[in-house]
């Protein structure tokens, strides 16, 4: 693997959160980063911590679900820096409501940007870092990636996905010497409020239907219940410290989580042969 200072990591959705954090970390341990998201006019949190910091990123527009721009900003990054070493997919949006709320377009919607984006910035990369022997391809993913829970039926679909597709190429990539992983936070300090249909939070803030009515109790249970998780959430800064691990670690491995709440929550599907232990477990969620 190429010394820190000569290896060049891409990283999605840093305006905010983890991805910013996991810019800042990866220039911290002296890679070029290459730090992108959809509205470059929304940089100035990411450019401030970076000088905090005391290093250097550079900014770039990307839209995850715009296949020519990513195919695009890829081809610029490795014409101006002739290498992608890493690839952190970080860009991602949740969604909470029950499947009956869910429309084709939210469904696609989740799709898109949650794993067909990872996808799409996977492959982008992949010539590159065959060509170089090597590379490192580190997805955020969630413990929702591993765990299935009540009103993430679409967001957990999609990380579900990104898990598998992950998985499926971990062993094919190997053999050109890219490492491949997954990172599984938790609850992590976000605007998770304003993910929330708000269907879920004011049956009045539209018609009453049958659906409305049949989900009002479990869904006020699962948000009570959430709400109070995020509330005692781990920070984006110390999610983003395991990302950075993944990235630049020379002992990489597949799967990682971001604190023992995530490691506990995704073991316990992951040993769940018949999957009782995890419907049992969300069952409580929406009593």
């Amino acid at each position: 693997m190429p010394a820190p200072a000569d290896r060049v990591a891409l990283v999605t959705g840093t305006s905010s959160g983890i991805g910013l954090h996991t810019a800042v970390g990866l220039a911290r341990a002296g890679l070029h980063v290459v730090a992108t998201m959809r509205n470059p006019s929304r940089s100035d949190r990411l450019r401030q911590a970076a000088t905090d910091a005391g290093v250097d990123v550079e900014v770039r527009r990307l839209d995850v679900t715009d296949a020519a721009g990513a195919e695009t900003c890829v081809a610029e990054v490795l014409a101006d820096h002739g290498r992608v070493d890493v690839l952190v997919n970080n860009a991602g949006q949740g969604h909470v409501a029950t499947l009956e709320h869910l429309s084709d377009a939210d469904l696609q919607s989740q799709l898109d940007v949650n794993y067909l984006g990872v996808a799409r910035l996977t492959r982008l990369v992949l010539p590159a870092m065959r060509s170089a022997g090597g590379g490192r391809i580190v997805s955020v993913t969630s413990v929702g990636g591993a765990v299935g829970q009540p009103f993430a039926d679409a967001y957990c679909g999609a990380k579900f996905a990104v898990e598998g597709l992950m998985q499926s190429l971990a062993p094919v990539a190997a053999r050109f010497g890219i490492d491949v992983s997954v990172v599984e936070p938790a609850a992590v300090s976000s605007d998770f409020v304003s993910n929330i249909d708000p269907r879920l939070l004011d049956a009045g803030a539209s018609p009453p239907d049958d659906a409305a009515d049949a989900y009002a109790d479990l869904s006020k249970a699962y948000l009570d219940r959430t709400t109070a998780t995020f509330a005692r959430a781990q920070s984006p800064q110390d999610a983003a410290a395991v990302v950075v691990e993944a990235a630049t670690t020379d002992s990489p491995r597949f799967r990682w989580q971001t604190s023992p709440t995530a490691h506990a929550f995704a073991g316990l599907s992951l040993s769940d042969l018949d999957g009782s232990r995890v419907i049992a477990e969300t069952s409580s969620w929406v009593r």
